[in-house]
C-alpha cells in the first residue's frame, strides 16, 4: 500500500520554495519556480511537479543550474525581446523580460521574447497560457536535450522539442490551448516509467540499436521516436530552429542532460511570440468561438486541454493526492 498525503496548492508552492532556497536558489527564483511546480500540480502534470523537486535541488548543488543567476534583459529592436538566462532557471528569467515583452506586443501587434543560456522552463502550455491572459494569441516553444532521433536514423539530434499555442477567450483567460511536444511521448514520462519500473507503450522509443523497445531504461539509453514520424520530426526541427537557432542558445545535440549532474549547465533556450489580435482583424474573437463550437457540437470530441482543466478544477477543490516517499526525498534534500 502507497502511504499518500492530501496537500493545498498553497502547501505545494511553500514546499518547493523551501526546498529550492534550501539547496541555494535565492527566494526570488526560487518564487518563480515554485509556481510553475503548483500550476503542473494543479493541472494533474506530474512528471512537471513535486517529482522534479529533487532533480532542482540536486542540480542548484551540482552547478547545473545557478540559483543566483540574474538574468539580462535587453530590447535590440522595437519587437525583440531577449534574455540572457545566465545559466539559471528559465522561470525567472522568463519574468525579467516579461513587462518589456507585453509591452512590444502592445506597440507593435506582435513581439518575440527569446531566452539563451537557460534551463527546463516546465510545463510550457503555462506560458502560453500566460500571453493569453493579456488577451493575446501565444505560440512558445522550448527545446530540450537531443532524445530523436531522424526518422531512418538512430542518434538522436534534437530534443522532445515542444510548441504550446493559447488562445485568448476575449475575458481574460484562456479558450483553450495545445501542447504538444515533437515525441510521441514527453520524455518526463519515460523518466518517470524508468524509476517505477514500469514498460513504456510500444511506438515510443527504440534502444541504443535501432530497435523498438518497452523498456524504459533501454529508451533511455537509445532514442524516442517522433509522433507522427517524419512529420513531427519537422515540428521538432521547426521548434529547433526557433528556440536553439533564434535565441542563441546551443543545440539540442550539444546540451547536457536535464536528468543526472554531468555535463554541466544545459544553456538551452526558449522562444515565445504574441499576437495582439486587434491589429490584425476585428472577427478574431467570433472566429474562435465558431471553431470551438464546431468542435464542441460533435458528441466524443473535446478541445485541446480539456482534460487538464477538469484536472484543475478538481485539485482547486480537492486538494493534491502526494506521494509520502517523495515528500521524505524531498525534505531530504533540504
Amino acid at each position: 500500500m502507497i502511504l499518500t498525503f492530501r496537500m493545498s496548492l498553497d502547501a505545494i508552492e511553500a514546499a518547493c520554495h523551501y526546498a529550492l532556497t534550501a539547496a541555494g536558489a535565492t527566494a526570488a527564483n526560487a518564487a518563480s519556480v515554485a509556481r510553475s511546480t503548483r500550476l503542473a500540480e494543479q493541472d494533474g502534470i506530474r512528471s512537471h511537479g513535486l517529482l522534479y523537486v529533487p532533480i532542482y535541488a540536486s542540480h542548484l548543488r551540482s552547478g547545473k543550474v545557478d540559483g543566483a543567476a540574474v538574468p539580462t534583459v535587453s530590447q535590440p529592436r522595437p519587437g525583440a525581446v531577449t534574455v540572457d538566462a545566465a545559466t539559471g532557471f528559465a522561470h525567472p528569467a522568463i519574468d525579467a523580460g516579461w513587462d518589456a515583452f507585453m509591452q512590444a506586443v502592445r506597440d507593435n501587434g506582435v513581439a518575440v521574447l527569446t531566452v539563451s543560456n537557460s534551463y527546463n522552463c516546465g510545463v510550457l502550455g503555462h506560458h502560453a497560457e500566460r500571453i493569453a491572459m493579456h488577451g493575446f494569441l501565444g505560440l512558445c516553444t522550448t527545446h530540450a536535450p537531443a532524445s530523436i532521433a531522424p526518422p531512418g536514423g538512430r542518434r538522436p539530434v534534437i530534443g522532445t522539442n515542444p510548441f504550446a499555442v493559447a488562445v485568448p477567450d476575449g475575458k481574460g483567460a484562456a479558450a483553450f490551448v495545445i501542447d504538444q511536444s515533437a515525441s510521441a511521448i514527453a520524455k518526463s514520462e519515460i523518466l518517470l516509467r524508468a524509476r517505477e519500473g514500469r514498460a513504456i507503450e510500444p511506438g515510443w522509443a527504440i534502444d541504443s540499436e535501432g530497435r523498438p523497445t518497452t523498456d524504459a531504461k533501454e529508451a533511455l539509453d537509445g532514442a524516442m521516436l517522433p509522433a507522427g514520424g517524419y512529420k513531427g520530426f519537422g515540428a521538432g526541427l521547426m521548434v529547433e530552429l526557433l528556440a536553439s537557432c533564434l535565441s542563441g542558445a546551443v543545440l539540442s545535440k550539444d546540451a547536457s542532460a536535464f536528468s543526472g549532474d554531468a555535463g554541466g549547465p544545459p544553456r538551452t533556450g526558449q522562444c515565445f511570440i504574441a499576437f495582439d489580435p486587434a491589429a490584425f482583424s476585428g472577427h478574431f474573437q467570433s472566429q474562435v468561438e465558431a471553431l470551438m463550437a464546431a468542435i464542441n457540437v460533435q458528441e466524443g470530441a473535446r478541445l485541446p486541454g480539456s482534460r487538464r482543466a477538469e484536472a484543475r478544477r478538481m485539485t482547486q477543490r480537492d486538494g493534491v493526492s502526494v506521494d509520502a516517499s517523495l515528500l521524505s526525498r524531498i525534505a531530504a534534500m533540504t
